[in-house]
């Protein structure tokens, strides 16, 4: 009997399961395993309590209870496995990027004594590029970029990661979990009805991470708000009507030259380490100015900003408003706001801006109401950098002279002229020459290559200290023996701090108060602000009156309208 052929196809070998490397049998290892878990739990914790100000790293600061661990226990031991992964995932995103968000606190605070505004500060970053690109050069400023990048991408990453292998831990161990997490919250509730503290200013129980996503979420409301307002407080403006002939009456035939000093803070005049240099740059200062005929009035005003932005200084004396941040910055250019100098030019001024500092086109000239404006690009400097500051004042001043100042038969001018000398990092710093030897600025060649490096000077906090009091005594003492020697009888100069420096120099708790001073000649000129209780002197006294840098423009306009000598 024939039988059928069998038809039945072999069945498929089962493919033989991959080895898996060497790297992944190590990790499969369990010491290796819970090696990787305690990490996660370490990450996680850190996060959890990593602060936003430098100072406060420190063992103490981890060696709290953050009341978020128990909830986020809770949360993930609930959930089932696919809600879990995305909640644990979402966590540690948002935990990674406070991480990277208070880590770019640190920073602010250290120079610009605030924290980071996730809102309106993304565009000081290019600012940043520009000042270390500029001071220390390409490579260094790349490297900043890149170092941002890593750590803006690898937080939130790693954060994340650990948060999944953590979740996954807290499934395994549900009941223990839970134990956990409830004795977490019973210790957290303990210590903080006891007020228990670690030091002055850090409880035992902690709340990091949850106030801090809190406050960032209430700054950035505020600021939108605030945006909302200032609509409103550019056009309430009582001058903006004023006509021509009623504007600056009382300096009518005079120049008025505005200098703002980088960095020239009130710790440069009362620190005990700055206050010997430069209050005796200073009374030589009244003595020469008084033999030259010249008189002085100091205040103090309060700047809005800190260890940088100056922009916002500038701005804020010369409209008249309270300029804090590059979103009113922004807005107030768009206005049709009434500056200092456009009051100026609608009187009959010729209004003129030395910008050393600028490299670039400048639109904002055109708001503020310039003429003419000369910059690093067309200031005829041959000479070497002295750290940010692309010119010695000593050669700005020269320069102002030749250019504008003693040119013969021009109209009065008003001019604002930033002396950058003082500004960051310090480094190197020029030396004082005669004035008919500055020429095009190669003299300074020499200055430059003997002078000592940033490298040297920024690895010690005292050097920095030491090099900033000296850029002051340098700036002060340049711009007084201009006024002595070229500052003739119609001269009103106003010269005033835009902020105080970093805290590097100034400390952690220091004002935002900056000197002001006006010089004439003319003893009518400051007869007209007798009222202000100002000191007659060029270094204003401790109990001198403090106003707020953007009360200024409106005094000064008052002061100097047709009924300010009443």
């Amino acid at each position: 009997m024939e039988t059928e052929p069998d038809t039945t196809e072999p069945e498929a070998e089962e493919p033989t399961p991959k080895e898996p490397g060497r790297v992944r049998r190590l990790l499969n290892k369990p010491w290796a395993s819970r090696s990787l878990t305690v990490v996660a739990c370490v990450t996680v914790f850190v996060a959890l309590l990593y602060p936003n100000i430098l100072r406060r790293v420190s063992v103490g600061s981890f060696a709290r209870i953050p009341i978020e661990a128990a909830f986020i226990i809770l949360l993930l031991i609930v959930l089932p496995r696919r809600p879990r992964i995305t909640v644990a995932s979402i966590l540690g995103v948002l935990l990674g990027w406070l991480v990277v968000e208070k880590s770019l606190d640190m920073g602010f605070f250290r120079t610009l004594a605030r924290p980071f505004d996730p809102v309106l500060d993304w565009s000081l970053f290019g600012d940043a590029y520009n000042f270390v690109n500029e001071t220390y050069g390409g490579l260094a400023a790349w490297a900043a970029i890149i170092g941002a990048i890593l750590l803006g991408l690898s937080a939130p990453a790693f954060v994340t990661w650990a948060m999944l292998r953590v979740s996954a831990f807290l499934t395994r161990h549900r009941r223990r979990s839970a134990l956990t997490a409830t004795g977490i919250a019973a210790a957290w509730m303990l210590t903080f009805a006891l007020g228990i503290q670690l030091t002055a200013e850090v409880p035992l129980a902690a709340r990091t991470s949850a106030t801090y996503a809190w406050d960032r979420i209430w700054q950035a409301r505020e600021g939108m708000k605030n945006e909302a307002e200032f609509a409103a407080e550019v056009n309430n403006d009582p001058y903006r009507d004023v006509p021509a002939d009623q504007l600056l009456t009382g300096l009518r035939g005079k120049d008025f030259v505005l200098t703002f000093i980088e960095s020239y803070g009130r710790n440069a005049v009362e620190a005990p380490e700055f206050a010997e240099s430069t209050g005796a740059v200073l009374t030589d200062g009244d003595n020469k100015l008084k033999a030259a005929g010249f008189s002085a009035r100091s205040g103090w005003l309060t700047s809005p900003t800190f260890g940088g932005s100056s922009w916002l200084a500038h701005s804020t004396l010369l409209s008249g408003l309270w300029i804090n941040n590059q979103s009113r910055y922004r807005n107030l250019n768009a206005s049709q706001r009434l500056t200092l100098t456009k009051a100026f030019k609608t009187a009959n001024w010729d209004t003129v801006a030395m910008m050393p500092g600028n490299s670039r086109p400048w639109p904002e000239s055109v708001f503020y109401g310039y003429n003419r404006v000369w910059d690093s690009r067309n200031l005829g400097y041959q000479g070497p950098k002295f750290g940010w500051a692309s010119m010695p004042d000593q050669y700005t001043l020269t320069r102002f002279n030749e250019l504008e100042y003693k040119k013969p038969g021009r109209q009065p001018m008003m001019v604002e002229m930033p002396l950058l000398s003082t500004h960051t990092p310090w480094a190197p710093i020029p030396s004082s020459i005669p004035w008919e030897q500055v020429g095009d600025g190669s003299v300074y060649t020499a200055q430059a290559a003997a002078a000592s490096s940033k490298a040297d000077i920024w690895s010690s906090s005292k050097k920095v200290r030491k090099e900033y009091g000296k850029s002051v005594v340098y700036t002060l003492g340049t711009l007084i023996d201009w006024i002595q020697r070229y500052g003739d009888d119609n001269l009103v100069l106003v010269f005033v701090g835009d902020h105080q420096p970093s805290s590097v120099v100034s400390g952690e708790d220091a004002s935002h108060d900056v000197p002001i001073t006006i010089v004439a000649k003319d003893p009518a000129v400051l007869d007209r602000i007798d009222s202000w209780g100002w000191t007659e002197s060029l270094k204003p006294a401790t109990t001198a009156p403090v106003w707020q840098m953007s009360d200024f423009r409106d005094k000064f306009l008052t002061a100097y309208g047709p009924d300010g000598a009443h």
